[in-house]
């Protein structure tokens, strides 16, 4: 098992964690956020953070999933930041959301730097490449970026409207976007035979389908994976998939690659991370990802 640690970039930094709460730089913004695995004490003071911070995101209430941002007078809502990569360059629209989130997950840095690399070196130029719980689009533009023909799904409308804007912004394009439930979309490319040579997958411990489709990671990871077997091929294939259920380890997943992809395959498996400026190292999550020949024994 490998810990995978986010390379340090110009646009964003992990100044401080602790107490509940990370303290990040993301590009001129300064923000404070909940992150309940950072147990731990800060390395400075709740003033020394308070004063930097240009907004704080609080729980609103009993409701553990949104909430509202304090934003100081004068700081922007909106604002962007740019991702060098080693041959690629990505741009994104940062905001500030009742979930917290702003756009961007900057551990996932190191993932764009590997599909890049991949679908560049070891894939057949115009790979096709299924992106499922894609989000804002960092990974569908990192595969772009490489020449391949991505298909990028989300759920929600509008965070593709959102993913479209940053590949503007990154001037890529011929992205397809689908608004679709990722479960129904991959059971439905399996019957009509449709294939793709990279497939990579985020997906949440819990979310809703375009029409209410449930999602439950626990209860539905085992047959995403079995549809995604039946879906890559190619002389050379990619797969990426990233837990952040809390519950999940590296291991979880290396059986269930195994299972799936079968025994052969010799997945890169660990742990995400990023360390603040103090040395402090925050877990984000677990990952698998391989690429091999196409020959992959489906079980």
């Amino acid at each position: 098992m490998i810990q995978l640690l986010h390379q340090p970039w110009q646009h964003y930094a992990l100044m401080d964690s602790g107490d509940g709460e990370k303290l990040e730089r993301f590009g001129s913004h300064i923000l404070i956020r909940p992150e309940p695995q950072a147990i731990w004490s800060r390395s400075l003071s709740e003033k020394e953070w308070t004063q930097q911070a240009h907004a704080l995101f609080r729980r609103s209430g009993k409701d553990q999933e949104r909430g509202d941002w304090q934003i100081k007078p004068g700081a922007a809502e909106q604002w962007k930041v740019s991702y060098e990569g080693k041959g690629f360059r990505l741009q994104f629209r940062l905001g500030m959301t009742a979930f917290k989130h702003v756009g961007l997950f900057p551990e996932q840095a190191a993932h764009w730097e590997y599909i890049y690399h991949h679908l560049s070196q070891n894939l057949s130029p115009g790979a096709k490449v299924l992106n499922l719980f894609a989000y804002t689009g960092g990974s569908s533009m990192a595969a772009r970026a490489a020449g391949a023909e991505v298909t990028h799904l989300d759920s929600v409308k509008q965070v593709i409207s959102w993913a479209r804007e940053n590949m503007e912004l990154s001037n890529l394009n011929n992205i397809r976007w689908l608004v679709e439930d990722a479960m129904k979309f991959v059971q439905r490319e399996q019957r009509r035979g449709n294939t793709y040579q990279a497939i990579l997958l985020d997906p949440p411990a819990y979310g809703r389908g375009p029409d209410g489709e449930k999602w439950h990671l626990e209860d539905q990871i085992n047959e995403m994976l079995r549809c995604c077997a039946g879906l890559l091929r190619g002389e050379k294939v990619l797969l990426l998939i990233n837990l952040y259920s809390l519950g999940f380890s590296a291991l979880v997943l290396e059986n269930l690659l195994k299972e799936h992809f079968g025994t052969a395959i010799q997945p890169e498996l660990g742990e995400l991370y990023i360390q603040d400026e103090f040395g402090k190292k925050l877990p984000l999550g677990t990952f698998g990802r391989f690429v091999s020949s196409g020959n992959l024994t489906v079980m």
